[in-house]
């Protein structure tokens, strides 16, 4: 699968959405693309948390 850069996703994003959205939607939009392209770096190099360990975690949290 080829990655776009953030330009190029932003740009993506920009065009897909309608003349009529407002400023506030595009930011939204984009904000939401950079999220999942963090989240997608974060998988791809193994930066994530299996459930079961996270809700060990949880769990501990709610001793202290």
């Amino acid at each position: 699968m080829r990655q776009l850069s953030i330009k190029q996703t932003t740009l993506e994003v920009v065009k897909s959405l309608p003349d009529t959205c407002s400023l506030e939607e595009v930011m939204y939009q984009i904000n939401l693309a950079a999220q999942t392209l963090e989240g997608m770096k974060d998988v791809i190099e193994g930066n994530t948390t299996d459930t079961s360990d996270l809700l060990d975690k949880v769990k501990q949290w709610k001793k202290k």
